[in-house]
């Protein structure tokens, strides 16, 4: 510890009930990102600690989204695939079946094994065994992780000549370190260190795209698929709209705005009587707000169970799926940048909606009798999230800030048109936007706005540059998951096995960047690069594999 840090940590210690806590690296975030980061750390022979605002650990992949969103499977390496070699472990004992066989779950979907090289691999996974297993890192590699630890947004990171020294949590503890990873969905460390970022959609003009800003034209997926009226009373438009449809048409495709793509909760359901816990009720519960739905029910839509994903022991990882759907499209725009309250009044009002949603589907007369009866089979995993009334712990934030650094991920860097020099993973998904706006068109019908679908030929490269914030900003703090990414671009990087690659490579280049005495900024990615490779991260891969 050098002579400023120590004094430092003396006066912080004058002003706190408990001394600070140092390390080599301090972890903001408790997600799979921040998982993989920590116990890359303690390989690199650093000390770490990692600072979770969550209780439970491992974010969405604990969360209920056990369905894995990977693209092309020979694009994971290092920790991120590792994770999913010891899914494959867990499921080879028995006793992990409780619900139903191994044969009768077989190989369905994204269930299937896949070997790399004599690491068999296995993509689907019940909540509860993701959080084991990260848990199990945790504890094997003797990782202190403080809980409950909020950052104090407005005036809890200390700085010096733009380097992060300190950050302090709202109960006031203090955690000093040499690097800094945020490893949060949300960027809060990010932007309280004066990080540039930015939030919503660009202009496509922006970065030479053509599936950024406003998507009426490639919204053709769930989208609603036989014409329904958002009129109160239908066919009216002066009788207003209906419940959850904006009276604010879209702008013109492909300019820019502040909203971001809708959220949900990957709830997990199961069907086994034994294990079904019947969908409630919620305090505040508006029928009113389904009218929508109802309405395209009676149209003929049936496929409300379109996204009930087959994860083991006859449960789901259950997604969005249509046009009226589990997708809370328009009521997030102001949770990036909200406060702590206003952001637990925003996922408040998610659960209300959602756990709604279920008891309509399952309950409400207006729903044909066969989808009820379908949907009364189902209900809440009662071995699921038992300490919090078997509903995710985790909303999925599908988008919140992104940083914006010297080198912004853009649709030309994933269809490889651009040229990415400097990789420290890959990502392969389609590039994927949810949607962002449900709107009455000309005819008064509902639409939704905001969702693409575009896949990609090949992997691609993410570049280092794309995790470190810009020069002159912040040389200590690297960002794995609001990486600096246009919207269309994240969309795809936006999956839990390539944050946990990039939280990977963002520690090994903190511990890298500590050795050489050097910003991030600086870190000669030669040595970088040899180090990753050595570490099993994919950092090139071929057409059809590796």
């Amino acid at each position: 510890m050098n002579r400023f840090l120590a004094l430092l940590v003396m006066a912080l210690a004058a002003h706190s009930a408990a001394a600070p806590l140092d390390a080599d690296v301090v972890i903001y975030g408790g997600t799979a990102a921040a998982i993989a980061a920590a116990v890359q750390t303690k390989r690199m022979g650093k000390s770490v600690r990692v600072v979770a605002p969550e209780q439970h650990l491992g974010g969405l992949m604990a969360s209920g989204l056990g369905w894995t969103d990977s693209g092309n499977k020979a694009a994971i390496g290092g920790l991120s695939r590792g994770f999913f070699h010891r899914v494959w472990q867990t499921y080879q004992a028995e006793t992990a079946w409780t619900w139903q066989t191994r044969a009768e779950f077989g190989t369905r979907g994204q269930g299937s094994t896949a070997d790399d090289g004599g690491q068999p691999t296995m993509w689907t996974f019940e909540p509860h065994v993701a959080e084991r297993i990260f848990e199990d890192w945790l504890r094997k590699t003797d990782i202190p992780v403080h809980r409950n630890q909020w950052l104090e947004r407005q005036h809890g990171v200390t700085m010096k000549d733009g380097h992060i020294l300190a950050i302090t949590t709202l109960d006031g503890n203090i955690y000093t370190g040499k690097m800094f990873i945020d490893a949060t969905y949300e960027g809060d460390l990010l932007a309280a260190a004066g990080v540039s970022f930015t939030v919503g959609r660009e202009a496509n003009e922006k970065y030479g795209e053509s599936l950024d800003g406003v998507q009426v034209r490639h919204a053709v997926k769930h989208q609603f698929e036989k014409p329904v009226s958002a009129c109160v009373v239908p066919g009216d438009p002066a009788s207003g709209l209906l419940a959850r449809v904006s009276a604010l048409p879209p702008a013109a495709d492909g300019s820019a705005d502040d909203k971001v793509q809708a959220y949900c909760f990957r709830t997990c359901l199961s069907d086994h009587p034994d294990n079904r816990v019947a969908f409630a009720k919620p305090d505040g519960y508006d029928p009113q707000q389904y009218q929508l739905l109802a309405r395209y029910l009676q149209a003929g839509w049936s496929a409300v169970t379109g996204k009930f994903d087959p994860i083991p022991n006859r449960k789901t990882d259950t997604n969005n799926h249509g046009g009226f759907s589990f997708d809370n499209i328009g009521m997030n725009y102001d949770y990036p940048l909200a406060s702590y309250q206003r952001r637990r009044e925003i996922i408040h009002e998610h659960i209300t909606y959602q756990q709604g949603l279920l008891w309509f589907l399952a309950n409400d007369a207006q729903v044909p009798a066969a989808i009820r009866t379908k949907m009364a089979k189902w209900g809440l995993a009662k071995d699921e999230f038992t300490d919090n009334g078997n509903w995710p712990y985790q909303i999925y934030v599908r988008e919140a800030r992104r940083m914006v650094s010297d080198f912004v991920v853009s649709e030309g860097h994933l269809t490889l048109a651009k040229a990415t020099p400097r990789p420290v993973g890959m990502g392969s998904y389609n590039m994927d936007s949810h949607n962002v706006q449900r709107y009455a068109d000309a005819q008064g019908n509902a639409r939704n706005e905001g969702d693409v679908e575009v896949g990609l030929k090949y992997p691609y490269p993410v570049d280092y540059l794309a995790i470190v914030p810009r020069r002159g900003e912040c040389p200590n703090l690297l960002v794995p998951v609001c990486v600096s990414a246009s919207h269309i671009a994240y969309g795809s990087i936006r999956m839990e096995p390539v944050f946990m690659i990039l939280g990977q490579s963002a520690a090994t280049a903190a511990a890298l960047a500590i050795d050489a005495s050097c910003a991030v900024q600086d870190l000669p990615y030669p040595a970088l690069r040899k180090r990753l490779l050595e570490d099993g991260q994919v950092l090139e891969c071929r057409p059809g594999g590796r």
